[in-house]
């Protein structure tokens, strides 16, 4: 089998990554845009997603923005029909908006928890469904999230977030082997904590946005194209211990 890096060229391709303002997001979009592919920028706030497509376009890339609450089905299945009608298809969804929560259980109010139920998980569940419409229609497709390592390790003042989080893993599995048939894989990513770090954290403890979106990248290529339902830890030393 050949190991060309045409594998992880993606021209020709459309992306549409949720959370492209900001973090993992941006540096995502903007890996999808280093490696040929058209790509729609949403995020809620709407100004941030505008930067990250003038970021593309600044670097010969090809972009758009658009505002994207996540909690909307409407108004997702809205940016999926915009964005099949702007670039005539869709190939990979990049499911990357969520919200943080630190919090003891006893201090967390019911509003946050379903902030975060709702943004991280059904978020998530609205974004993989409207887009798997297109995709089922083209026998083709890739849907990327990311998941917690939280889920899995004693984190004080996290346990709505992790539990937020943790439904995201068994949801990939049961969209890849539904969508799989048609030709769709689903996979997730799990970052280190603090991935949004904007400066150089210790390497092999923290990841940096560009270390995920480069996981993300790879998993929505020809070089993953026999993974289907997996759940890839990005993260460094620390899943060592």
């Amino acid at each position: 089998m050949s190991t060309s890096p045409h594998l992880y060229d993606l021209s020709g391709r459309v992306v549409l990554v949720t959370g492209a303002g900001s973090s993992i997001g941006r540096a995502t979009a903007l890996a999808f845009a280093a490696a040929g592919a058209s790509v729609a920028c949403a995020d809620k706030d709407e100004p941030s997603a505008r930067r990250t497509a003038s970021l593309i376009a600044a670097l010969g890339g090809t972009a758009r923005s658009l505002a994207l609450d996540v909690t909307d089905r409407a108004a997702v299945a809205a940016a999926v029909d915009g964005t099949v009608s702007a670039y005539g298809r869709l190939d990979v969804l990049a499911a990357l908006d969520e919200v943080d929560h630190a919090a003891p259980i006893l201090e967390t109010c019911d509003a946050d928890v379903e902030r975060l139920l709702d943004v991280n998980f059904k978020g998530v569940l609205h974004c993989a469904r409207e887009a798997a419409r297109p995709m089922v229609e083209q026998k083709s497709g890739c849907i990327v999230t990311t998941a917690s390592d939280t889920t899995d390790a004693d984190t004080e003042d996290l346990t709505y977030y992790g539990a937020s989080k943790a439904a995201v893993a068994p949801l990939v599995r049961a969209l890849a082997a539904e969508l799989g048939p048609h030709g769709i894989r689903a996979n997730a990513v799990v970052p280190s904590r603090r991935s949004d770090t904007e400066g150089a954290p210790p390497r092999g403890e923290n990841s940096l946005p560009y270390d995920v979106a480069g996981t993300v990248l790879f998993l929505a290529s020809e070089a993953s194209a026999f993974m289907n339902g997996q759940v890839l830890r990005a993260n460094g030393k620390s899943g060592l211990w």
